[in-house]
C-alpha cells in the first residue's frame, strides 16, 4: 500500500491504463458525488465487501478513496492482506478532492 497526496494521485491515475478507481464510503456519502469511473464498495459490509474485493483482478492497480483517507487505506491494508500489490490510498480522500465529481 502507498499513500499517495492528491496531486500525485491524480497524476498517477492519469498515466494507468491498468487502473481502478474504488469509493468505499457509505451509500450516503456516495449520494454526494463519486469521482468519475469510480466502483463503489462500501468498506462498512465487512464479509460483503472482502467477497466483492476478492473478485476483482489482482493484476489491476486500485487507487482507494472515502471520506478522509483512514477506510480508504484501511481498505488497502485488508487488499494487501488478499495478496493485491498495487493499492494507492488517497490521503485526505474526498474532503481534500478538487478533481471532478460526478452523481451516481
Amino acid at each position: 500500500m502507498e499513500d499517495l497526496t492528491q496531486e500525485e494521485w491524480v497524476e498517477q491515475l492519469a498515466q494507468d491504463n491498468n487502473a481502478v478507481v474504488i469509493d468505499v464510503r457509505t451509500e450516503a456519502e456516495v449520494a454526494d458525488g463519486i469521482i468519475p469511473n469510480a466502483i463503489h464498495i462500501d468498506i462498512y459490509k465487512g464479509q460483503e465487501f472482502i467477497n466483492e474485493i476478492e473478485d476483482l483482478d489482482k493484476s489491476k492497480n486500485y487507487y482507494v478513496y472515502c471520506r478522509s483517507g483512514n477506510r480508504s487505506g484501511q481498505a488497502c491494508q485488508i487488499m494487501e492482506q488478499l495478496g493485491f500489490e498495487k493499492a494507492f490510498n488517497l490521503e485526505g480522500g474526498m474532503l481534500e478532492w478538487i478533481g471532478d465529481i460526478v452523481d451516481i
